[in-house]
């Protein structure tokens, strides 16, 4: 009898410890929740002047931007290329940073730039054959912010790879939105991040 009222007692304490545990690891949890919780109100507060959304970065005096048709100034030329990287570049800032579109020559900021090149070369081969093929396109863009009054310039240039076996028409029809999305990207990348 003494022995089973020792392992009752024992079984007792041991739960006891265990809700003493928990209690315990949830008053830490709780706790660390709240002081991350505080860290990033306070580092969301911190930018004061400065819009800040994924590493965008744009003062709080530019409203408004006005994206010019990017020329193509390549020795070749695709003509697709032009029309929808502006399209697709000025679908990207409205769509993720707060500024305006407008066509005004008064805009905050104007965006401008060219096509500079637009190759095709061989990147690797096989048994004696053109097994990939690269096409490497640059884009020269430029960035007038009239609040400061100075010109900002960004070559950004990008590789593409394709099968040796496909002829350029296949290559361009293959590769279009993803030429289309990568160029864009570090354009916006470029303007935005300065990266």
């Amino acid at each position: 009898m003494i022995l089973m009222n020792k392992i009752r007692s024992q079984k007792s304490e041991v739960r006891s410890q265990k809700r003493r545990y928990i209690h315990n690891v949830l008053r830490t949890s709780y706790i660390v929740l709240i002081a991350v919780a505080v860290f990033f109100i306070a580092a969301g507060n911190s930018s004061c002047n400065v819009y800040k959304f994924r590493d965008i970065s744009i003062p709080d005096s530019i409203k408004t931007v006005k994206v010019n048709f990017i020329e193509n100034k390549a020795p070749y030329v695709n003509p697709q290329l032009s029309p929808r990287l502006t399209d697709k570049l000025r679908q990207k800032i409205v769509g993720q940073t707060r500024l305006s579109q407008t066509n005004n020559d008064n805009a905050d900021w104007i965006v401008g730039g060219r096509i500079t090149n637009y190759a095709f070369s061989t990147s690797g081969i096989s048994q004696q054959q053109v097994a990939t093929n690269r096409l490497t396109v640059t884009v020269h863009i430029t960035l007038n912010d009239q609040k400061a009054n100075k010109n900002q310039e960004y070559d950004v240039s990008r590789n593409f790879e394709y099968s040796g076996n496909m002829s350029l028409q296949q290559a361009e029809a293959s590769l279009g939105d993803e030429i289309i999305r990568g160029l864009t990207d570090d354009i916006f990348n470029r303007l935005f991040s300065n990266w």
